[in-house]
């Protein structure tokens, strides 16, 4: 990820919506990719001018910035007669967001929308390929944000029962529990589960993978994929989940896996391989972004000199958090088996951004 400058010179972030230094709104302008200072123009308060002298076009902020302030994306004002035009690049993909009538849904909508808006900026980075159902893609890409209901029924001494939401992705919709956007609620999750991490941006990047293998894996290359990850028909989903929730993960998995729950199946742990892979990019792309010793550039780099980087990083960052008491901020173990089967992700993002 990279750094950003206001037109004041103040260093300002890929979240940012105002500049803490002069206090100028600030949006991400779709022309230029840039995080830009927004000016007002003649037009009136809902039109304004991209704030980069080589771009300058006209923008108008997003439905769900203007609104709701979870968004910091524009789009452009010559769009606005175009389906959802007041809906930013991102934010057009979203079918269900939370009910806003319910106390604390909004910031917790607001930390999905910041974990979203860094999958999709990853996924742009690499060229990956998404979009919706009337672009022509298969799966189209949607987003459910939504929240466990609690159900009452007639009698007053009912406790009700719990419609849950499960977090998932099922032929290119990824559902999202907004619960998973409460810090105390998913710290008790990551220890009941024994997690090295859980992180908002990590469900996205889990749930992307399961739709990357029905757009590029399936029908296409389930062969080559099976002799990396496994037979995923032998046994069913079901059955080896049913498995693992009774017995744990395999033994002594840390050889072969890049985490415990890729052992359940072969589609886990493709997920979770291809979700790493994710975080070796976004971790790489800062450090090289803001001058790191010993980064690399993940969207032209080879496979071994980025795990050969990332290791390295790897050590320096988790020395640093522990310094501050902060869990390891790459618990990756990358043994060989994981490298080749990150290779095999690596060999089919580059493929399908040039096919992009």
């Amino acid at each position: 990820m990279r750094t950003f400058k206001c037109r004041c010179g103040n260093t300002t972030f890929f979240e940012n919506s105002r500049c803490v230094a002069c206090d100028h709104a600030l949006g991400w302008c779709p022309a230029c990719d840039n995080m830009t200072t927004l000016l007002s123009t003649a037009e009136g308060k809902s039109t304004l001018q991209c704030g980069h002298q080589a771009c300058g076009v006209t923008l108008v902020k997003c439905r769900n910035y203007t609104l709701h302030g979870v968004c910091n994306r524009c789009c452009l004002s010559e769009n606005s007669d175009a389906k959802d035009a007041d809906l930013c690049d991102y934010c057009r993909y979203n079918d269900t967001i939370p009910d806003l009538s319910v106390p604390g849904n909004r910031d917790m909508w607001l930390q999905l929308e910041e974990a979203k808006r860094r999958l999709l900026y990853t996924l742009d980075l690499l060229k990956l390929p998404y979009g919706t159902k009337e672009e022509g893609f298969v799966p189209p890409l949607a987003f459910d944000f939504k929240a466990d209901k609690l159900l009452q029924d007639k009698q007053w001494r009912s406790l009700g029962k719990e419609e849950r939401v499960y977090t998932g992705h099922a032929d290119g919709k990824i559902t999202i529990n907004l619960r998973e956007a409460d810090s105390v609620e998913r710290e008790r999750n990551r220890v009941l589960f024994q997690e090295a991490h859980r992180t908002v941006v990590g469900h996205f990047r889990h749930e992307i993978a399961h739709y990357y293998w029905q757009m590029l894996v399936q029908g296409a290359c389930e062969s080559e994929c099976k002799a990396v990850f496994g037979d995923h028909a032998e046994p069913t989903y079901s059955e080896a989940q049913k498995l693992y929730y009774e017995d744990g993960p395999k033994p002594h998995w840390q050889a072969a896996y890049i985490s415990a729950y890729a052992t359940m199946h072969p589609w886990e742990d493709f997920a979770e391989t291809f979700a790493t892979y994710l975080d070796m990019v976004s971790v790489l792309d800062t450090a090289w972004n803001v001058g790191i010793h010993g980064g690399c550039d993940p969207t032209s780099a080879e496979l071994p000199t980025m795990v050969d980087a990332y290791i390295r990083l790897g050590v320096v960052l988790n020395e640093t958090n522990r310094a501050m008491g902060l869990i390891d901020l790459v618990p990756e173990i990358l043994t060989p088996a994981v490298v080749t089967k990150l290779g095999f992700v690596h060999d089919l993002v580059r493929k399908a951004s040039l096919h992009s």
